[in-house]
């Protein structure tokens, strides 16, 4: 892993690759990289980001590009899970028709995973798909920044309405990151994690290694970690770009997750908390198949980023089956989980039993050990 002050990465996938940029003082030199993935200034380019995000950064995006001769128009969404809905979708359309985007503008997502999925299905929906940059602002970010699956919320269900649209570029400047609350640091170290556990044994050794580090926003701790992440997931979605096989072993803890999400009501639970109940879940279900000690090794790497590993008990066990049931990857009557076989390595299972889940639901509400 780099530990310099800068790394570039690219998602290959043809005459569509794109760089990913995860380094210290790129906003400032956003109108370059804007240029060098060819964003034109004779259209107008539009910023997307949130009401928490907007008075950080938005002024000195905004400044940089103009100074490099774009026009600049910008917009700003509630913070939280609940701006990515239909309503705030129609609005950005309407905002972008107003403000004259053309099939030559862009759309630029400043902020978290929320304000990057709801700008991105913008994006790939307005005249039928324009260009479309993440300047992600939050670690969580790292993962949903990288690989073109944008989507909004229906209140039954998490990611339901969206498309895959790949961005021109990832712009990751790790300063914005000394801004977020320890909460937000913590959810986001549950995507950076997950990498480690699906993929790749020794990075999900070294995030619990670096777990102090990553926690305190270490510069140098955070850039390796960010390029790893990133580099893992831009490996797996080179090879299978719209998920047919392999790339839905990035759901692991999802499947769970999302639906906390929506019985909890958007908002309740960030979504790395969510994925991380859904991780231990995942593990716990591994274990219950044979792969000894996973469990305990899952949850001392989840504790270590003092993320969440339990349900609260009152949390409904059939609005959560429901819930999952709703989810994309419920498929003909069997829930599709992502199962871990050991630290590192995961297997895509579709016929897990809807009982065998209802039951870790339970044993998750009470702390319970696997049996």
């Amino acid at each position: 892993m780099n530990s310099g002050t800068s790394t570039t990465l690219t998602v290959e996938l043809g005459d569509r690759s794109y760089p990913i940029e995860i380094g210290s003082g790129l906003l400032a030199q956003a109108a370059e990289h804007f240029r060098k993935v060819g964003i034109p200034n004779k259209s107008p380019v539009m910023i997307v980001t949130d009401d928490n995000v907007a008075p950080l950064y938005l002024e000195q995006l905004e400044s940089t590009l103009r100074l490099g001769g774009y026009h600049v128009v910008s917009t700003i969404v509630p913070a939280g899970e609940a701006s990515k809905s239909l309503d705030i979708y129609n609005d950005l359309i309407t905002q972008a028709i107003e403000a004259g985007l053309d099939r030559s503008s862009a759309i630029v997502a400043l902020g978290g995973g929320v304000v990057g999925d709801l700008a991105g299905y913008v994006a790939g929906t307005y005249m039928r798909g324009i260009a479309f940059i993440q300047v992600p602002t939050t670690i969580l970010a790292h993962d949903s920044s990288v690989g073109g699956k944008v989507a909004v919320n229906h209140p039954l269900a998490k990611n339901m309405i969206g498309v895959f649209h790949q961005p021109e570029l990832v712009l990751y400047d790790v300063d914005t990151l000394k801004t977020l609350p320890p909460r937000e640091v913590r959810a986001g170290l549950a995507e950076m994690v997950k990498h480690g556990l699906i993929w790749d044994k020794p990075f999900a050794y070294w995030c619990l290694e670096h777990a102090q580090r990553l926690l305190a926003l270490d510069p140098e701790a955070l850039i390796m970690g960010l390029e790893k992440g990133c580099g893992i997931k831009a490996q797996i979605v080179s090879r299978d770009e719209r998920e047919n096989d392999l790339r839905a072993i990035l759901n692991l803890g999802h499947t769970l997750g999302h639906a906390i999400e929506a019985v909890a009501g958007y908002g309740q639970f960030l979504h790395g908390e969510a994925i991380a109940i859904g991780m231990a879940a995942a593990a716990m279900l591994g274990e219950e198949r044979g792969a000894q000690g996973l469990y305990a090794e899952t949850i001392s790497m989840l504790q270590a980023l003092e993320l969440p590993i339990t349900l609260p008990e009152d949390m409904d066990t059939e609005k959560l089956m429901s819930a999952m049931q709703r989810d994309k990857k419920f498929r003909e009557g069997k829930m599709v989980f992502i199962v871990p076989t050991s630290i590192g390595s995961v297997e895509i299972s579709s016929d897990i039993e809807a009982d065998a889940v209802r039951r870790i639901i339970e044993r998750l509400k009470r702390s319970e050990q696997p049996s």
